[in-house]
């Protein structure tokens, strides 16, 4: 009887080892909460970053609104200059630093942006006066050359602001009958300049602001 119990005793845990165990499913809830929880944060994430962008972008337009127009910036004449160098570009290198005026709108033209462009006009007029004049009545030979072709190129740059200015005001509904005479002077100006291409050209420092 020992024995048949034993054989008994064996045969059930043989069948309890032959039978399968049930799945665990609490591995796969755990795995279910973690992508639940990864998918949340994502979307936070992005709601966040497009929260930001949004705030961005208000921003940027109301720094827009709040320049009312105005393109240029007020800049000291040793910045704006173009007088160093070499002869040969004074039309191109005036011309840049008012690219950003619309052209086909000169009525739209801000009082601030006018101003400066009147600025500028003042500025290298006085840089011709008071520095210009007196260096090259001190030099010889190159070096009077050199400063002669710097201000000659600093004209091109007065007599651009001045034309642009009369253009603008004209535009506004002020006069232009000194415009013809200036463009006469600014064209004679480019001619010179041009005709000096790739000759030495030296600025002067001047203390001024556009």
């Amino acid at each position: 009887m020992r024995f048949s119990s034993t054989i008994l005793s064996l045969s059930l845990l043989a069948l309890v080892a032959s039978s399968p165990l049930p799945k665990k499913k609490a591995a796969s809830s755990t795995s279910a909460a973690c992508a639940s929880a990864t998918t949340a944060t994502a979307d936070a994430t992005s709601a966040a970053a497009s929260s930001a962008v949004t705030s961005a972008a208000a921003s940027t337009s109301t720094v827009t609104a709040a320049a009312d127009g105005s393109v240029l910036t007020a800049s000291d004449y040793n910045t704006i200059q173009i007088s160093s160098g070499t002869a040969g570009s004074a039309e191109t290198q005036a011309n840049a630093l008012f690219a950003n005026i619309d052209m086909n709108n000169l009525a739209g033209v801000s009082a601030a942006d006018l101003k400066i462009i009147k600025g500028t006009h003042d500025a290298a007029e006085d840089a011709e006066v008071q520095a210009f004049n007196p260096a090259i009545a001190a030099a010889s030979g190159d070096a009077a050359t050199a400063l002669q072709n710097g201000k000659i190129k600093n004209k091109v740059l007065k007599l651009t602001a001045e034309v642009l200015g009369i253009q603008i005001e004209a535009a506004q509904g002020g006069s232009d009958s000194d415009l013809a005479a200036e463009q006469t002077k600014l064209a004679n100006n480019i001619k010179l300049d041009t005709a000096a291409s790739g000759q030495a050209s030296t600025a002067v420092p001047f203390t001024a602001t556009t």
